[in-house]
């Protein structure tokens, strides 16, 4: 589905869609959709993934999403993300799902890849005014190699640039400091083409680092607050499968170390305000 009445430089306030237990329970019902046709394409063409956030602890402490999660999220490690563009178009069988990624004719404001489902409509209030495929997304998040010292550092400064290059938009929970900087920025820099070449430029200054030359990983395409954890890199050297809503789904083989590092205890229970969906959903059409 494609946003009507949109344009990239228009934006419009939507009222946010609260969903009901009933609708969000049907929403999940249509990701796992999604999430079997992906699956297959990556075991089809040998690419490595697995899930984290919300579907990792759901796979351990539910078996299968977590009753308030409203999205998908999955790792791969940076070879077979690059692999997953080259082969998408040569090799995946369904239009209905389309695979989304910043380009230099295409904008998502997203600073990772997406795997839409565009039998549903799934509209985002952040990117309903662009004139991309508003499908139902599986969030695909690239890990690279964390170099040490100063490497890191300027990884981290890459990265940050990256992000707000690649979304194009003021972080708005990072602190006044990182909000007046990025405006200045993105108030320097009005050309899109210019945009579009500083974003490239930044992705392959921060992922330059292979994994097999460092001792750890980071997930760099996530935002501030996890573009600075850390992982040893035995944590995602392979997969295990657990049982997810009946079906054997990929998680890292040391899922325990990785959820402890990003989440803490991820066996308790988040506090009762918590428990909710963390999506600003505009449009939602299931049917």
């Amino acid at each position: 589905m494609i946003a009507k009445g949109y344009t990239v430089e228009q934006k419009i306030k939507r009222d946010i869609i609260e969903l009901s237990p009933e609708t969000l329970c049907s929403l999940q019902e249509k990701e796992l959709e999604g999430l079997l046709y992906f699956k297959e394409f990556c075991e089809e063409n040998g690419l490595l993934f697995y899930f984290c956030g919300g579907c990792c602890i759901g796979t351990l402490r539910n078996k299968g999403f977590i009753p308030w999660d409203d999205d998908i999220d999955v790792f791969m490690p940076r070879s077979d993300y690059e692999m997953l563009t080259k082969l998408w178009k040569k090799k995946s069988k369904n239009p209905r799902f389309v695979l989304l990624r910043n380009s230099d004719d295409q904008f998502t404001g997203n600073i990772f890849t997406t795997m839409v489902d565009t039998k549903y409509t799934f509209v985002k209030e952040n990117i309903a005014h662009l004139p991309i495929p508003h499908g139902i997304p599986i969030d695909i998040f690239p890990l690279d190699g964390c170099p040490k010292g100063m490497k890191r550092r300027l990884q981290v400064f890459w990265a940050m640039i990256y992000c707000l290059f690649g979304a194009q938009v003021v972080p708005e929970k990072h602190g006044g400091i990182v909000s007046f900087g990025s405006k200045i920025l993105l108030s320097l820099v009005k050309s899109k083409k210019m945009r579009t070449k500083i974003w490239q430029f930044c992705e392959k200054q921060m992922s330059k680092y292979p994994i097999d030359e460092c001792e750890y990983i980071t997930e760099i395409c996530a935002g501030p607050q996890y573009m600075m954890n850390e992982y040893p890199k035995h944590i995602f050297k392979s997969a295990v499968y657990k049982t997810f809503e009946g079906y054997e789904m990929p998680i890292p083989v040391g899922y325990d170390e990785y959820l402890k590092i990003a989440f803490g205890d991820y066996m308790e229970l988040p506090p009762e305000e918590k428990r909710k969906p963390h999506h600003d959903i505009v449009e939602l059409d299931l049917s």
